[in-house]
């Protein structure tokens, strides 16, 4: 079922109910089962064995905020001063505790972090991004972007592009096929 490198082995049947749940989490096992071309008890097994696995790690519900409360949603690139372990370590446990922050991403370039807060107004955004700046491990730069729209908001990833077609100058890997 893993691989040497300790990755899950999937199938195609395998990707389906992933593109699947990913574009609906609220599908029933019996449409799953539908759309993936097995019968539900098989289908289940799966989706759990991937669950077990961690290859479904939560489901959640996309959320219209604009509908529900007036925020402002902000991106902030944070570049630290020392790239030591122990600061990129802080800096994560700092921005874990922090409320207002949904997401935090650490990137490779001239900056060390992409952190996305959602805020009720500017004055909460400032008040954090003053925190990190007095609290944090030593920020050599905070550049804050303020969203005005999201013209493609997250709705998942291709399955079929980035597991079936491998880069080039790859080796192609075949799917493993499990039982129905």
């Amino acid at each position: 079922m893993k691989d040497e490198d300790g990755s899950i082995r999937l199938d195609q049947i395998d990707l389906r109910i992933l593109a699947c749940l990913q574009a609906n989490a609220r599908v029933t096992n019996q449409e799953l089962a539908d759309a993936v071309g097995l019968s539900p008890s098989p289908c289940l097994q799966r989706v759990k064995r991937l669950e077990k696995a961690g290859v479904i790690n939560s489901y959640h519900a996309s959320i219209d905020l604009a509908k529900v409360c007036r925020h402002v949603d902000v991106i902030a690139a944070v570049t630290l001063n020392s790239h030591g372990l122990e600061d990129f370590q802080v800096f994560e446990s700092m921005v874990e505790e922090m409320r207002y922050v949904v997401e935090c991403t650490k990137v490779s370039g001239p900056i060390d972090y992409l952190v996305r807060f959602v805020c009720p107004d500017i004055a909460s955004y400032q008040m954090l991004s003053d925190e990190l700046l007095k609290l944090g491990p030593k920020i050599g730069n905070l550049s804050s972007y303020i969203v005005l729209k999201s013209s493609k908001p997250y709705r998942g990833v291709a399955f079929d592009d980035l597991v079936s077609t491998p880069p080039r100058g790859l080796p192609t890997r075949t799917a493993t096929r499990t039982s129905k």
